[in-house]
């Protein structure tokens, strides 16, 4: 099995084209490696899959159709999982045209090639919990309402489900959106609230929690992710009109500040905390429902987040060479 994955160099990109390797598939990665955050650490996630068998890499922008086309033409892919995207709620705000070139025009593009490959047998891609906006109803359930965003980064994500829903009406091909719900883990993003806890505290700066850090996450262990990913690759929608959307989430929402309390067991040190009121775009809280997931694709997570924590500060500490 040949799978293009997109933001191969990003967090559950990396990881998922790594579990993909090591079972034996074949992974061509697409990324641009933009400056969003740190590039040396995107490009030390291709340079661990480099060594794999069966895995190759394309820097560019998969919102450039053409290119996108021209440089895939004979790799021979029948999967995709576009996990590719501009990611971040409040980066948003100031930088709208980076989420419609990628998370619009981008995603179009990706299901322009999908359509146009042979015998692709699934298309999955990432959505966001964000998607639910101020939905008070917990926890969020696939079948709730999900069309008063409150950012423009979900309002993306909500529109590529749509698209997605129409070409899967008008072409027929296998779809799968996945609501990913507050990921973490080794070699994890800079901009969630984990690696900005764990950085603060050993760079010996405050950890500003919003509301006090009453707001809670469902915040998932990125193993759980990669292994519902794949079971979700593995089992393509059927029917007239195949295409899926599934929340994948820890299905158990922890307070922020029970957050900090095990980044500071794992660390062994005590953090100043400051307090800032809630950000736009922010919601108070996340909750995955994911008995659909669990129905169909037998995912269930296995990691709590007093064990994922210290894993993240371990990889954490020696990334930093701490």
């Amino acid at each position: 099995m040949t799978v293009l994955v997109t933001g191969a160099a990003g967090f559950i990109g990396y990881h998922v084209s790594l579990a993909l390797l090591r079972r034996g598939d074949r992974v061509v990665g697409v990324d641009n490696l933009n400056e969003y955050y740190s590039v040396a650490l995107k490009q030390s996630r291709i340079e661990a899959l480099r060594p794999h068998n069966g895995f190759a890499f394309h820097r560019l922008d998969f919102a450039d159709d053409a290119l996108l086309k021209d440089t895939l033409r004979d790799s021979g892919i029948d999967r995709i999982v576009h996990l590719g995207a501009q990611p971040g709620v409040r980066y948003s705000i100031d930088h709208p045209m980076a989420y419609a070139k990628s998370n619009l025009v981008g995603h179009l593009a990706m299901l322009e090639l999908a359509r146009h490959t042979p015998g692709l047998r699934h298309f999955v891609y990432a959505s966001s919990s964000s998607v639910y906006g101020g939905n008070e109803k917990l926890p969020f359930a696939e079948a709730d309402p999900a069309e008063h965003p409150v950012s423009l980064y979900a309002a993306t994500k909500r529109a590529d489900e749509l698209m997605s829903d129409a070409y899967a009406h008008l072409y027929g091909f296998p779809q799968t959106g996945l609501r990913f719900f507050t990921v973490y883990g080794p070699s994890g993003r800079p901009d969630m609230a984990v690696w900005l806890f764990t950085e603060a505290l050993f760079d010996g700066r405050p950890i500003r929690l919003f509301e006090d850090g009453r707001l809670l996450r469902d915040f998932t262990y990125v193993d759980d992710i990669v292994s519902g990913v794949i079971a979700v690759l593995d089992g393509p929608p059927a029917g007239d009109r195949p295409h899926r959307i599934y929340n994948i989430g820890n299905n158990r929402p922890e307070r922020v500040t029970r957050l900090v309390e095990l980044i500071e067991q794992a660390a062994d040190r005590k953090a100043v905390t400051v307090s800032a009121p809630m950000q736009p775009g922010d919601v108070p809280a996340t909750y995955a429902d994911i008995d659909a997931i669990r129905r169909d694709h037998g995912f269930e997570p296995k990691t709590p987040l007093e064990v994922g924590v210290p894993r993240f500060v371990d990889w954490y500490r020696k990334w930093r060479g701490l």
